[in-house]
């Protein structure tokens, strides 16, 4: 494959393969002068995903700097991983599947059938359009909640979805975002640390930066200074338009309501999220809550939260408890002024 083709869609095989080839080491990527250009565009890869948004478009990529883009990547995933936030992680990697799917537009059939059997999906050309498995299908677009998406609304021929180009296109950005997501955090030694010392820096300055701009007023009374890492991840993520599983959406619904929350106000934290189909969450909320289910649920319990990949990591109050409620109660009470009582803190 042309080194064009790999700085386009550097998470292939076959880009790994070409860099061995090549004979470039890592830690020639990271210290030599020559490699400098890959390591400013791995660290604009990042800030990219979280300065710009998820839906900004990379320009294409010039003659002259294709082999930087594409040690670009490494250089992006082990910045990523020396973060290790998990917000920063789920941008980055969104962003990169987008990037992969507008570039997708313009290329052949084959290429795009080479990219799906790389990512391990059983996509086949069919009627001017393409067909996939459906069990591929199902394990895509598992975060894909609206009328369109549902396996009962498509065009199912023996166990494939018939699927227009666009379309397909949309199904594997979401496999190139989970692949490329798998495969974080990389490991990362005291070296690498150094040696991007500067640049990781800058990163955590945007990230805090961004962070910052989730205020406790956009979701009502409650505090968000309050919440454990999981929930404040899920709530980052929603505000900054992005899918959040099955599980994660289960598990912000029933930790708003239980710290006070009422349905509607949990209902306008979903409303910009780009899968948000209005019946679908009104339901979803009322059922969790208890509103229209005899069932109250509250959130999963810290081991369950691990067990999805919901957790980005323990932190201090996280090693002292089993379940995102109690945190928000020591937080709560560790935040509340001298000679406050508890009943009439927030």
């Amino acid at each position: 494959m042309e080194l064009a083709t790999l700085a386009k869609y550097p998470f292939l095989r076959e880009a790994s393969a070409f860099i061995r080839s090549e004979k470039v080491s890592l830690e020639e990527i990271l210290l030599e002068p020559a490699y400098a250009r890959a390591r400013s565009l791995g660290k604009a890869r990042v800030l990219d995903a979280l300065e710009r948004g998820p839906e900004s478009e990379r320009v294409a990529i010039a003659i002259a700097d294709q082999l930087a883009q594409l040690l670009a990547y490494p250089v992006a995933r082990i910045l990523a991983s020396a973060i290790g936030d998990t917000y920063l992680v789920r941008r980055y990697t969104l962003h990169e599947g987008i990037a992969a799917e507008k570039r997708l537009e313009s290329e052949s059939d084959d290429l795009i059938l080479h990219l799906a059997s790389e990512l391990g999906m059983d996509l086949r050309r069919h009627d001017g359009g393409f067909r996939l498995h459906f069990t591929d299908f199902l394990r895509f677009t598992n975060t894909m909640r609206d009328a369109p998406w549902k396996l009962i609304n498509q065009r199912v021929d023996r166990g494939y979805v018939t699927l227009r180009r666009e379309k397909a296109l949309r199904v594997m950005r979401n496999a190139i975002q989970r692949h490329i997501e798998e495969g974080l955090p990389l490991p990362v030694n005291d070296d690498i640390l150094a040696a991007f010392k500067g640049d990781l820096a800058e990163i955590r300055g945007v990230l805090e930066a961004k962070k910052a701009t989730f205020k406790a007023e956009d979701i009502g009374k409650v505090s968000i200074t309050r919440f454990p890492p999981c929930m404040y991840n899920l709530l980052a993520q929603i505000q900054n338009h992005e899918n959040v599983p099955h599980m994660g959406r289960f598990a912000i619904v029933a930790f708003l309501h239980h710290i006070g929350l009422g349905n509607e106000e949990i209902f306008r934290v979903f409303g910009d999220v780009p899968d948000f189909a209005a019946d679908v969450t009104r339901y979803q909320i009322e059922h969790i809550t208890g509103t229209s289910s005899p069932t109250e649920y509250t959130p999963p319990e810290c081991a369950t939260m691990k067990s999805y990949g919901i957790c980005p990591g323990p932190d201090r109050i996280c090693l002292t408890i089993k379940h995102p409620l109690q945190y928000y109660r020591v937080k709560g009470r560790e935040q509340r002024p001298r000679g406050e009582s508890a009943s009439t803190a927030t």
